[in-house]
């Protein structure tokens, strides 16, 4: 079972109530979690859903939040583990929704997540582009720790753009903080080169 796995997160999905609601009811829920899941920027229109399905439902808000929030667990685990629809249902199951339940949110998976990972992966490869860097060795004269004095820094200046602007980032490295930088960069470049 691919949530169970992960105690911490099983251990605070708890998604029993959820076997109270009818079928139209879990559906209809299921729906407003998945539209949310496909478009997580809407956050408003989210919150709107849920307080109108609550009110419709005779549901308090409360507790049908906690619900959701537990329901959310089990896409956003089943997203990093890449596990499969019978997977995502057999965790649910086990987790004490209802078979019938379950197999409906299976179905639902099914249907949504190749847009679900594309999202994903497309939000993990977004980089920003790197425009200009300005870099400085530096030594340090004196410092109010002994061990400080005449330790080598070197301070970086990338400018990168994000969207249609650009930005300066700074960064102070230690000598041993940048080797470890440029031993990933090394490694990065050579990654790339085995994908193009």
């Amino acid at each position: 079972m691919g949530l169970l796995r992960s105690g911490a997160e099983a251990g605070s999905a708890d998604v029993q109530p959820l076997n109270q609601l009818s079928g139209q009811q879990f559906s209809s829920l299921t729906e407003v979690i998945f539209q949310f899941l496909r478009e997580p920027k809407e956050v408003e229109r989210f919150l709107t859903q849920l307080s109108d399905f609550a009110a419709l439902n005779k549901i308090s808000l409360g507790p049908l939040k906690n619900i959701v929030k537990s329901l959310l667990l089990v896409p956003t685990s089943a997203l990093k583990r890449t596990l499969s629809a019978e997977q995502v249902r057999a965790d649910l199951i086990a987790l004490g929704l209802s078979e019938e339940k379950a197999g409906y949110f299976e179905e639902q998976w099914k249907e949504n997540s190749p847009a679900l990972l594309r999202l994903a992966v497309g939000q993990s490869l977004m980089v920003n582009q790197l425009i200009d860097m300005e870099w400085k060795f530096g030594v340090t004269a004196g410092s109010s720790e002994l061990e400080k004095g005449g330790s080598i820094f070197l301070q970086l200046k990338l400018v990168v753009k994000k969207g249609n602007q650009t930005e300066p980032v700074y960064l102070e490295l230690t000598l041993p903080q940048f080797y470890s930088f440029l031993h990933e960069m090394e490694r990065v470049k050579t990654s790339l080169e085995c994908l193009s």
